[in-house]
């Protein structure tokens, strides 16, 4: 009876063991997927820290939108007085051109709808350090792409619709906006 018992709890850690170790391979070929999946974002991005990379998915961009990752912060000042004005709107899009989003792309639907109907604060309040590392990366989306470019766009954006009755160039909270972002893209 001494041998049953034995054998018997010989089996019952083999099972345990075996558990274990198919549970370690599944987390394994997960860990592996999301590595995959992030190789395109990485490439685009310049960034290779996982964390930022999974940040950055997080916030829903793809490999086909994360080219508006850097465009963020000009939304945001777009944004800032509740409403895009046509001139903004137009503004952004020669804008996004220039950074090399086609029109009909995946990013330019994104940016269309963006322009449409406000992001999730979270893409704002998100992005900003996210958008501070791709530009510290100087590759991919912002190659040759600065700091004080991202932030001489957003005072255009601002300017573009007159501010307030079209008396002042700037609105007070798009000014705000503006100090925001050069904050967070120069604390870096």
């Amino acid at each position: 009876m001494a041998n049953d018992d034995l054998f018997g709890k010989r089996d019952q850690e083999e099972d345990y063991f075996r558990r274990q170790d198919r549970e370690l391979i599944e987390r394994m070929r997960k860990a592996a997927a999301r590595d995959e999946a992030q190789q395109p974002l990485s490439a685009r991005t310049g960034i290779h820290d996982p964390e930022l990379l999974r940040d950055i998915n997080a916030l829903g961009f793809t490999a086909d939108t994360v080219s508006l990752l850097p465009l963020v912060p000009i939304l945001q000042v777009a944004w800032a007085d509740a409403e895009i004005s046509p001139a903004e709107r137009k503004l952004i899009f020669e804008i996004a051109r220039i950074r090399g989003v086609a029109a009909g792309s995946p990013a330019d639907q994104q940016l269309d709808q963006w322009l449409t109907h406000r992001p999730a604060p979270a893409v704002f309040t998100g992005a900003g350090r996210l958008v501070a590392a791709v530009l510290a990366a100087g590759a991919g989306t912002a190659q040759e792409l600065s700091a004080d470019d991202l932030v001489r766009y957003c005072e255009s954006i601002a300017a573009a619709s007159g501010g307030i009755l079209g008396l002042a160039k700037v609105s007070a909270v798009e000014r705000d906006a503006i100090t925001q972002i050069e904050k967070a893209l120069k604390s870096r």
